[in-house]
């Protein structure tokens, strides 16, 4: 892999890293200081990897540069050195110690996850928490956290800086929480996973339909709390479950150009079979406990779609699973689902009548599906019906899609 190429992908997975042992040493105080010395770390390799050539252990090279940088940090700083240290309870020497001694993987492990829940304190909102999260130890950018939440980036920038500061004003330890608390903040966790994993599934940003890495690295950060007996819990393992049926379907949602290749024309073959073992495995872990979690559900709802076989059985259980679904949390995106499944079970008119009571005209989504069901009952109205959506698409690739399905409707006019 070529350094232009290494570089970005390093970033993605070590920046967070780097963030997370600094901050774990110098306080979530100092939080900045950790970001510009990760950042700092990363500029010198762009600047010295092209001229002298990839280092034979470029994550090693990462993390001697990072120890190096804060070393020399504690030493021109005395204002850092002198008030500093005696906030977070260390003499320098102990901090040096430290930026020796947490590299390990299993500190580094540690860091992450104590940082992750450091960041969902319930002294700040539920969107900051999942936003700082996002920011600090998923590696999104502003532009990439704006399109999560639809919203601009000069606001996210302004929650993101007032959420530091209520963490600076709070004296947030960077650590486990204690007894039940732990059970309270792993919600925002896990919807700030859910989130970085839907981001790389179905992201719209940049053009791109797949971003392998950031479902991975969500996938790797939910196994991480699965590894700790802290955080071995059933809504764990039910998300872990539903990335882990998605995934197994990577290589056949796109075609040789990248296209998004629909589920009904998949290629089974290219399916995963050993990531939905492993998803099979999570969900039967996840059934431990009475309690019932959107993650089950999801879980549930993406198992049988492992499995292509169209019959009756298979429908109706994704029908109930979206029926559940609804009550414990509503969203558009499950209505709508929820109307083609039920196209499946009880034919495309009571489809259509599920779709357009939910009345979501400022939805492409919502056009498209009424395309897709109305072709075999009326395709003049499927025709427009996608020329709807294509208006409303906001990506190429999305606009591809459509073109797709409307390019079929053209054949069987003919």
């Amino acid at each position: 892999m070529k350094e232009q190429e290494l570089i970005p992908h390093l970033f993605r997975s070590e920046f967070r890293k780097i963030t997370a042992v600094l901050s774990k040493i110098f306080g979530i105080a100092h939080l900045e200081i950790a970001e510009d010395i990760a950042s700092e770390t990363f500029l010198l390799a762009a600047e010295s990897w092209p001229f002298k050539g990839i280092p034979e252990n470029p994550v090693g090279w990462l993390y001697k540069v990072a120890k190096n940088k804060a070393r020399n940090y504690l030493t021109r700083q005395q204002l850092f050195t002198d008030k500093v240290a005696i906030q977070i309870g260390n003499s320098v020497n102990e901090v040096n110690e430290e930026l020796e001694t947490e590299w390990s993987d299993q500190h580094i492990n540690d860091s992450q996850l104590q940082m992750l829940f450091a960041i969902c304190h319930p002294a700040i909102s539920a969107e900051a928490q999942i936003g700082l999260a996002l920011r600090i130890l998923c590696g999104f950018g502003i532009d990439e956290i704006a399109n999560a939440f639809l919203t601009a980036k000069e606001t996210i920038n302004k929650r993101l800086f007032r959420a530091k500061e209520k963490l600076r004003t709070e004296k947030v330890k960077i650590e486990f929480p204690a007894g039940a608390e732990i059970n309270r903040r792993l919600t925002t966790v896990l919807t700030t996973l859910y989130l970085l994993f839907n981001e790389g599934y179905y992201s719209e940003s940049q053009d791109a339909i797949l971003r392998e890495d950031f479902c991975l690295e969500a996938m790797r950060l939910t196994y991480m709390l699965i590894a700790n007996e802290q955080t071995n819990l059933p809504a764990v393992n039910a998300l872990l479950a539903l990335m882990c049926f998605h995934s197994s379907r990577f290589e056949a949602r796109k075609d040789s150009n990248g296209a998004i290749i629909l589920y009904q024309d998949q290629n089974e073959e290219l399916w995963n079979d050993e990531l939905i073992s492993k998803g099979v495995y999570f969900l039967n872990q996840a059934s431990r406990g009475n309690e019932i979690t959107k993650y089950h559900l999801e879980a549930g709802i993406a198992y049988w779609q492992t499995i292509k076989t169209e019959t009756q059985e298979k429908w109706e259980n994704v029908l109930h699973f979206y029926n559940q679904l609804l009550i414990i949390e509503y969203s558009p995106a499950a209505a709508l689902n929820r109307a083609y499944v039920i196209s499946k079970v009880n034919g495309n008119e009571a489809g259509i009548t599920a779709t357009e009571k939910l009345n979501l005209t400022d939805n492409h989504y919502y056009y498209m599906l009424l395309g897709e069901l109305y072709k075999d009952i009326n395709i003049q109205r499927a025709k427009d019906n996608f020329n709807k959506a294509f208006s409303l698409a906001k990506t190429e690739t999305e606009k591809k899609i459509i073109q797709i399905q409307s390019s079929r409707l053209e054949l069987d006019i003919e």
